[in-house]
């Protein structure tokens, strides 16, 4: 078995034999997270701990435990974030209506391997500026993971967040940022959704990037809620979430939490 390797950063460069373990896990995470998309996009009258106790049956069929479950006292199988809620959302009473927007973020682990991605879902007739975030914040996510190149700098993966959502008006949330993945769920690097200041390391194949922008409609500024963990928007406007795990490779971006996209800004018509 090749030994594992570290780079001058601390980042953990993944051997082909850990990759093929991550791919399941990262697999599966995406399976459940689709699942769970489609239970919120027709949950209307559904509260948010249905949703969560939903991925957490989902979990249980597939041999695999909550990643978030206890993590730093998280009382969540999921996070799941309505509307003004950018992250660390928890499932509790809230009820689902026409209109909603749900952040659900599900990190599981799997044979001691981390998968974590997120979606926002629409819930019904979302209004066209919603609509607007939704897309504007996917396609950032896209744009930041084409970096994911072997001798690309993290900080253009980081800053390619913040140079494609600026010019739309929209918030880039700058206090919760991705994040290396693997045996652990916050690994090295940080990855913010902005350009870093200085020097930032050289990628290299082997390394496993959560990668998540956190867009929100209005002002970038956010504030915890007194539970201690869910992070809402200042203004109380609508915030967007979109997250996958990206390999590293000298071809590019391989996206391990792989799932269908929605639509593009391009085939919504949304330009500046």
């Amino acid at each position: 078995m090749a030994k594992r390797k570290k780079s001058r950063n601390g980042i953990i460069i993944k051997t082909p034999d850990e990759i093929a373990q991550m791919r399941v896990a990262c697999e599966t995470a995406s399976d459940i997270l689709q699942n769970v998309a489609k239970f919120i996009a027709d949950g209307i009258g559904k509260t948010t701990k249905e949703v969560d106790l939903y991925a957490a049956h989902l979990m249980e069929e597939r041999n695999c435990k909550s990643a978030f479950l206890g993590y730093r006292g998280f009382p969540g199988f999921t996070c799941i974030s309505p509307n003004i809620e950018v992250v660390h959302g928890i499932g509790g009473d809230y009820v689902i209506k026409d209109g909603d927007i749900i952040s659900v973020d599900v990190g599981i682990t799997l044979n001691g391997w981390i998968g974590d991605n997120a979606t926002t879902v629409p819930v019904g007739n979302v209004d066209t500026e919603t609509k607007r975030l939704l897309a504007v914040t996917e396609q950032s996510l896209y744009e930041a993971m084409s970096f994911a190149r072997e001798g690309e700098y993290l900080g253009d993966l980081c800053g390619a967040v913040a140079d494609y959502v600026k010019p739309f008006g929209f918030g880039v949330v700058k206090e919760f940022v991705g994040h290396g993945v693997g045996r652990n769920l916050h690994e090295e690097p940080s990855v913010p959704n902005y350009r870093p200041v200085g020097k930032t390391p050289r990628l290299k194949e082997g390394m496993v990037l959560a990668v998540e922008p956190m867009i929100n409609l209005g002002t970038p500024r956010v504030r915890i809620l007194d539970d201690g963990w869910t992070v809402i928007t200042e203004d109380k406007k609508n915030a967007a979430h979109f997250e996958h795990t990206v390999l590293v490779t000298k071809d590019g971006p391989d996206i391990l939490t792989t799932r269908p996209r929605e639509a593009t800004p391009e085939q919504l018509g949304i330009t500046l």
